[in-house]
């Protein structure tokens, strides 16, 4: 019978873990460590290393709050991380490992936050059927906005006819190195006069992620006549392109200028990623989530794709 042990992540495991990020099955750069740690002041770290032997074979991104461990409060999505030769077998052993490793530590609850299967490396386990077959809830559905590529999309007559008419009228996508602009200028002020909230990234957090992983974020901008009316950053990973932030200024809205960028990006990455993710529409309102965004998202060509919130009792 094999040997698995779990332990806890030690800085020591630095190089280790990274190195196991970029050849897993279902990884992107979101679990490597100085993504991660960037908020580390925010989440007591509690991700796991699962090993056959000496080797390491699935990691577990994780935090803890008291007795409770979440696969990532502090990320998109969490969950096991599987090297590129476990099936569903060793999968079942590295799910009991970890499990009683968590009893052995007192305990109570691991909840952990899917990763929809189009963000996997290659095809891989049905973690959620799994999951519901070890008796987990679904304590939580997050409604996420994406347009596959691969198959027929629509983006809407009327978003398509104003983007040809704005072709005319002189505005002008940069690409740009720094994000001031956009989130002292659009970002920021939005969010704190529509929804009185900030950014989950910082200026200085996000300029430091994108030094850290320049490949993987990007930041578009819309002007005219050098004014900013709207950006999108952008997460790349292999074959998803997500709109982690996407704002306009009140100019902006009479140019119809996030929706100009947003197909614009959409003509632009059509071709080279499997999938374009623009993100969650959930709020604290009666329905449950922004009806108006929602509406806006399914114009330019977005399918609805439940991501599950598994709680496992332990």
């Amino acid at each position: 019978m094999k040997n698995y042990t779990v332990r806890r992540y030690h800085s020591d495991d630095f190089l280790l873990w990274n190195a196991f990020v970029g050849t897993a099955q279902n990884a992107t750069f979101l679990f490597h460590r100085d993504f991660m740690e960037y908020h580390s002041d925010r989440f007591q770290d509690y991700s796991l290393l699962v090993f056959e032997g000496e080797k390491l074979i699935s990691i577990v991104p994780a935090n803890c709050v008291e007795d409770s461990v979440y696969s990532h409060n502090g990320l998109t999505y969490g969950g096991f991380v599987l090297n590129q030769t476990v099936g569903s077998d060793a999968f079942e052993m590295i799910y009991t490992a970890v499990i009683d490793f968590l009893k052995k530590e007192k305990k109570k609850l691991l909840v952990i936050k899917e990763m929809l299967p189009f963000y996997h490396q290659t095809e891989t386990l049905d973690f959620g059927g799994f999951f519901i077959e070890k008796g987990a809830k679904i304590t939580d559905k997050k409604m996420n906005l994406v347009i596959d590529f691969k198959s027929v999309y629509t983006i809407s007559k009327s978003k398509k006819k104003h983007y040809r008419r704005l072709q005319s009228e002189g505005l002008v996508v940069k690409k740009e190195d720094n994000f001031d602009a956009f989130w002292d200028k659009v970002l920021t002020p939005l969010l704190a006069e529509k929804y009185h909230t900030k950014p989950l990234h910082t200026l200085s957090e996000i300029t430091f992620l994108k030094h850290k992983f320049p490949q993987n974020i990007e930041q578009y901008n819309l002007y005219r006549d050098e004014e900013i009316l709207a950006g999108i950053t952008i997460f790349k990973t292999p074959k998803v392109v997500k709109s982690q932030y996407g704002a306009t200024t009140e100019n902006g809205k009479k140019h119809r200028a996030l929706d100009y960028l947003f197909i614009h990006l959409i003509e632009g990455f059509s071709e080279t990623f499997d999938y374009f993710d623009m993100g969650t529409v959930d709020d604290d309102s009666e329905l449950g989530y922004n009806e108006g965004l929602l509406n806006q998202k399914k114009e330019l060509g977005c399918g609805l794709y439940y991501q599950n919130i598994y709680q496992i009792a332990l």
